[in-house]
């Protein structure tokens, strides 16, 4: 046995943690291709200042640095609004399946229960946003993690709602 307290979760959490950032990277490499810094469409921008017009030195640093290395693209072709979607709906889902885990963890769970359900939650939001990013509208990928991860929120929930019944009585 581990002298650590919870580990399923902690790994978890640490692999979903680079989902996340992974994610993150995806949208700010699209935002500085598309040059759309704020919402998701060019329209979304277009009552906000161009800060490149006339950029102070640290603007014009970071435009110089960032377009030697990323190609800008000329058209809206509507993915940057798709991965921040999928950023995002990760976001929404992975930190309170997390939490199942953790508490579910703590109350002594099974672990192959914390596993499924770790495993389930971690590949459904993968699937999720490969398919948000690749199709626009319903994919496979999309309603295969929509439904896993329904299905991690209600064996979660369910799995707290027991252990919390028995631990009170």
């Amino acid at each position: 046995m581990s002298n650590y307290l919870i580990p399923v979760s902690t790994l978890l959490i640490g692999l979903n943690g680079f989902i996340a950032f992974a994610l993150s990277y995806i949208v700010a490499m699209e935002r500085t291709r598309t040059r759309v810094w704020h919402g998701e469409l060019k329209e979304d921008v277009v009552i906000q200042p161009n800060y490149l017009e006339k950029p102070n030195k640290w603007a014009a640093f970071f435009e110089n640095y960032t377009q030697k290395f990323v190609a800008t693209k000329a058209s809206d072709d509507g993915v940057l609004q798709r991965k921040v979607r999928a950023h995002g709906n990760f976001a929404e889902y992975v930190p309170h399946g997390l939490l199942f885990i953790a508490a579910l963890e703590l109350m002594h769970s099974p672990t192959w229960f914390l596993w499924m359900l770790g495993g389930t939650l971690t590949f459904a939001r993968i699937a999720h946003a490969w398919g948000v990013i690749h199709t626009y509208g319903p994919s496979l990928g999309r309603a295969i993690g929509f439904f896993l991860t329904w299905f991690v929120y209600i064996a979660g929930a369910s799995a707290c709602l027991y252990y919390g019944i028995v631990g009170i009585f």
